[in-house]
């Protein structure tokens, strides 16, 4: 376990506490409304110490039909996968008690895990604890983790471990968590054709490469991305930020606006962001906006942009800043910045990409 997975109280034995993460300071009222009362409609509750309508989160989404539930979760600790078919749409899950750093939803796959059938191993996408692939999903006070650590197995390559992979359109998450290392949360869409929307507020994400990536039109909005410190490397770039993989046919991917970056790494060890052309999509034009956030000094000012592969560099994608702030965006190499004017920024705001849909905070 490295030092700041300590610190967070990141394991499996300890893995909700007032010390997991740095989280966010959330607010304590208004944001939730009352919860659902016991026997309303299309209403379960989960309790994993037997006082609810089923123990397990799947179990829930197994019970249901149609659209529109709402799933309860008591606080603690749900150690197990689950996965949101496309049918369930307008699913709401909340947090009972507001606080995610009490209800969790956790596990511990990777991409290089073999599957218990011997049929290989699960992948990027199969590692994920938690898949929403539903429209109109929307999640209050919950943490989504990935507790699988690199230092606990060595031999594997395949080291991505996604928290969460969503990919419905009109999907918003509201003062969640998402924890892991690499592939923290994959903010995706079901097809190159579909673009699918989807709202980040109030959230907390960390992790240390491309900890938040896809294909996904996503806006960040009052949210804490937090850089994670690692032991198994001698030096800089610790991993990056961001990896959108927009579709080229996608005028909108990624907006972080009014948020934060911070870091427990040595200062400038991490990059921004990196673009994703993955082989799938070849002709992919990855699209990131980082607007009004403060970077915080482990974010390397001098060139916070790097590719992931030769044939596909950071200066061809579409990449902007505008009117950031932070030792992690003082403009020291311009032509490593590309920044819009005000004319462009007025174009990029949760309101655009977001369309005629305005979820409800």
């Amino acid at each position: 376990m490295f030092p700041q997975q300590r610190q967070l109280g990141f394991s499996r034995r300890a893995f909700v506490s007032a010390g997991v993460g740095v989280g966010l300071a959330l607010r304590s009222g208004g944001a939730y409304g009352a919860p659902p009362r016991r026997g309303a409609p299309r209403t379960l509750h989960i309790d994993p110490r037997g006082g609810g309508d089923h123990t397990t989160v799947q179990a829930a989404v197994d019970a249901v039909s149609g659209d529109g539930w709402t799933l309860v979760l008591a606080p603690g600790v749900y150690r197990e996968t689950v996965s949101v078919p496309a049918t369930a749409t307008g699913m709401t899950w909340l947090g009972a008690a507001r606080d995610p750093r009490r209800t969790v939803v956790v596990f511990g796959n990777a991409a290089g895990t073999p599957r218990p059938d011997g049929s290989g191993t699960y992948g990027t996408s199969g590692s994920a604890t938690v898949t929403l692939r539903p429209d109109g999903f929307t999640a209050r006070g919950i943490t989504f983790a990935n507790d699988w650590l690199r230092a606990d197995h060595p031999g594997v390559t395949g080291t991505q471990a996604v928290a969460l992979k969503v990919t419905g359109d009109r999907s918003a998450f509201f003062d969640c968590r998402f924890l892991g290392h690499q592939d923290t949360l994959y903010a995706d869409s079901p097809a190159l054709t579909t673009f699918a929307r989807q709202y980040f507020h109030g959230c907390y994400v960390e992790g240390d490469v491309d900890f938040v990536f896809g294909r996904a039109t996503a806006v960040f909005e009052d949210c804490h991305f937090r850089t994670l410190a690692r032991t198994d490397l001698a030096g800089a770039p610790y991993g990056f930020v961001l990896a959108p993989s927009t579709a080229a046919a996608n005028p909108l991917g990624y907006l972080v606006t009014r948020s934060r970056i911070s870091s427990a790494a040595p200062d400038g060890y991490y990059k921004l962001a990196r673009p994703w052309v993955p082989s799938s999509d070849t002709t992919a034009r990855p699209m990131l906006v980082v607007r009004d956030t403060h970077l915080g000094p482990g974010i390397d000012a001098v060139a916070p942009y790097a590719a992931m592969s030769d044939a596909h560099p950071w200066q061809e994608q579409r990449f902007a800043e505008y009117r950031n702030s932070g030792p992690g965006a003082v403009v020291t190499v311009p032509e490593n910045r590309p920044r819009l004017t005000r004319a462009e920024a007025a174009r990029h705001t949760p309101a655009r990409y977001l369309g005629d849909w305005r979820p409800r905070v």
